[in-house]
């Protein structure tokens, strides 16, 4: 079962809260976070990204620029704009995006919960991604950053919950990207109690929603932190903990995430169909079209959509990776069509996340920067977690999650 507990978060204070929270660290890079960042000095970018506080063509990953990480949160710290609470805490967080609200507990989950697949994996890492983040962590012995978790959904828990939302509110403001966000706090005794006993008896599994290069380098360093007490074990060392925000499974949503190719493999547009008319049936739409059902996409070339319907045969609905509709697309067009092989490295083929839109993908291929467009149904968190559950991985870049957390709401320290 699950081990899940509270911890003292450093938080900015109630007055400062919207101005030091930031977007997470992969959601842009270092020149739009910089931008970002400009005239607001508490920005948690410089935290996360300290990269922007040194020249562009500096070497990003050099040791000074993770202590500078450090450096600026200590004055946030010593500014007295970001404070430690004094007790053990859960946090309940709110997030609110047009009509759809979601609400996590922030806590801290056990390393070796990672390690005994407790808590379990449906992506594959980067080696230098990964590092990248332990790094983070070496230099300043802190989770800056919860990663994104998810559990089956407990009546329990959400009532607990619930509960905590009816006392005053810690945070409540409106990012920029209009996204609310609101934050409450538990520190009675018996409430902490009844959350970890849920966890522990009512949790078997968490699954990684979004975070597999943050959750490898919490579990990874706090290994490492451990293995250097020099068998000085403690069992309640922060350092057998990372930051997690966990949210039940039925509140989470997954956005399509989509592709767009650049060239069609030296074929025509009719040679195109004609191959496509093998495996799908076709149909031409007169706007836009987003697939509403599994196994059905959208297509946008020449300035005209097309519906693609995969016939029965071209995919296995008893395989849970089979019947993902992105293995659907790379197994019968990607790869015989367009050679297109290895999405992590293959430059021929580029990304889009569902919160830009169909527009995107016409703005990408009306200008000539891509030829074709295929617009895909998202995967469900029934999927991820069965994925997860039988120990298989996912394709890359299929999950989109909306809305993201902001960072510096929250950062756990592993040296108390």
């Amino acid at each position: 079962m699950s081990i899940f507990v509270p911890f003292k978060a450093f938080r900015p204070t109630q007055e400062n809260a919207k101005s030091v929270a930031s977007k997470p660290y992969d959601v842009l890079n270092a020149k739009e976070a910089k931008l970002e960042a400009e005239g607001n000095p508490v920005s948690f970018y410089n935290v996360i990204k300290p990269e922007i506080n040194f020249p562009e063509d500096s070497n990003f990953y050099a040791p000074e620029v993770y202590l500078k990480g450090k450096e600026k949160f200590d004055n946030l710290v010593s500014q007295n704009i970001i404070k430690q609470d004094v007790s053990n805490s859960y946090y309940v967080y709110e997030l609110t995006m047009d009509d759809h609200v979601q609400t996590g507990l922030v806590g801290c989950c056990a390393i070796d919960d990672y390690f005994n697949n407790i808590i379990k994996k449906h992506e594959l890492t980067r080696p230098d991604k990964e590092e990248d983040r332990k790094n983070h962590i070496r230099a300043s012995k802190l989770n800056y950053e919860p990663v994104f978790l998810s559990y089956p959904q407990v009546n329990a828990i959400d009532e607990l919950v619930n509960e905590v939302k009816n006392n005053d509110v810690v945070y409540d403001f409106i990012a920029d990207d209009g996204i609310r966000h609101r934050l409450w706090t538990i520190d009675a005794a018996n409430t902490l109690d009844q959350i970890e006993s849920l966890f522990k008896t009512e949790v078997p599994s968490i699954y990684i929603a979004d975070g597999h290069h943050r959750t490898a380098a919490g579990a990874l360093v706090g290994q490492e932190l451990r293995n250097s007490r020099n068998g000085n074990s403690n069992d309640n060392g922060r350092d057998n903990y990372f930051m997690a925000v966990v949210f039940p499974d039925n509140q989470l949503k997954i956005l399509d995430y989509n592709r767009v190719v650049k060239d069609l493999n030296g074929l025509s547009e009719d040679d195109l169909m004609e191959k496509l008319q093998v495996n799908f049936d076709i149909e031409q739409k007169e706007h836009q079209y987003r697939p509403e059902t599994m196994h059905t996409f959208g297509m946008y070339i020449n300035n005209k959509w097309y519906k693609l319907t995969a016939k029965d045969g071209t995919y296995n609905d008893n395989d849970p990776v089979g019947q993902l509709d992105v293995t659907i697309l790379s197994a019968n067009v990607l790869e015989p069509i367009f050679n297109i092989v290895d999405l992590r490295k293959d430059k021929r083929i580029d990304f889009v996340g569902g919160m830009r839109g169909l527009s995107e993908l016409e703005k990408r291929v009306d200008s000539g920067e891509m030829k074709v467009a295929f617009s895909m149904y998202p995967v469900s968190m029934k999927q991820l977690i069965s994925i997860s559950d039988n120990d298989l991985i996912m394709p890359p870049k299929v999950t989109w999650f909306e809305p993201k957390l902001r960072s510096g709401l929250f950062v756990h320290n592993l040296d108390e």
